[in-house]
C-alpha cells in the first residue's frame, strides 16, 4: 500500500489486488473494497482534523466495473465539506489493467466521518477553507448530500 498526501484534505492510495482479495473467479470481493473505502476514509479525515475519527455513514455504493486480481487500484479521497465535528469525505476508485493501461472509474462514495477527542466525544475540527470552483462545487453538492440524509434520518 502507498499513501500520498497531496495536500491537507486530500489523499491517495494505490493498493495492488491479489488473489487473497478475491472470490473464486478471480474478482476482487465487494467487502474488501468496502473495508479499503472506509480506511482511505478514515486517513483523508483523521490527518485533516488531526483527531481519532469514527464513521456516521456511507452513502450508496455501485459498483460500475468488477475488479480483477492483479489490477492497480487508486482510491482518491477528499474532504468535500465540513461541519462543527463531522466531514463528508469524497471517494473515487479506479482500477487499471496492469497490462493493457486501461483504466476504469469503479465507483465513487461518500462517507460522513465525525472527529472524536480521548472520551469519545466530538470534537470542533477545522474549517474546510474553499478556494477552487472545483471545491466550491463539491461542498454544495456535500451539502445537497447532507440535507437528504437529514431528510431520511428524521423518518
Amino acid at each position: 500500500m502507498q499513501n500520498t498526501a497531496d495536500s491537507e484534505h486530500s489523499i491517495e492510495m494505490t493498493v495492488l489486488m491479489t488473489p487473497d482479495m478475491a472470490n473464486f473467479s478471480g474478482k476482487v470481493h465487494g467487502g474488501h473494497i468496502l473495508k479499503v473505502l472506509d480506511q482511505v476514509a478514515y486517513v483523508c479525515a483523521s490527518r485533516y482534523s488531526g483527531h481519532y475519527v469514527v464513521t456516521l455513514s456511507v452513502d450508496q455504493v455501485f459498483f460500475r466495473h468488477p475488479i480483477h486480481v492483479g489490477e492497480i487500484v487508486t482510491f482518491s479521497a477528499t474532504i468535500n465539506h465540513t461541519g462543527r465535528s463531522s466531514m463528508e469525505v469524497g471517494i473515487r476508485v479506479v482500477a487499471e489493467d496492469t497490462r493493457t493501461r486501461v483504466t476504469n472509474h469503479v465507483l465513487s462514495s461518500y462517507f460522513t466521518m465525525v472527529a472524536l477527542d480521548e472520551n469519545s466525544k466530538s470534537v470542533t475540527i477545522p474549517h474546510l477553507q474553499i478556494v477552487s470552483d472545483k471545491q466550491k462545487e463539491r461542498s454544495e453538492a456535500a451539502l445537497k448530500r447532507k440535507e437528504l440524509r437529514d431528510q431520511i434520518w428524521k423518518k
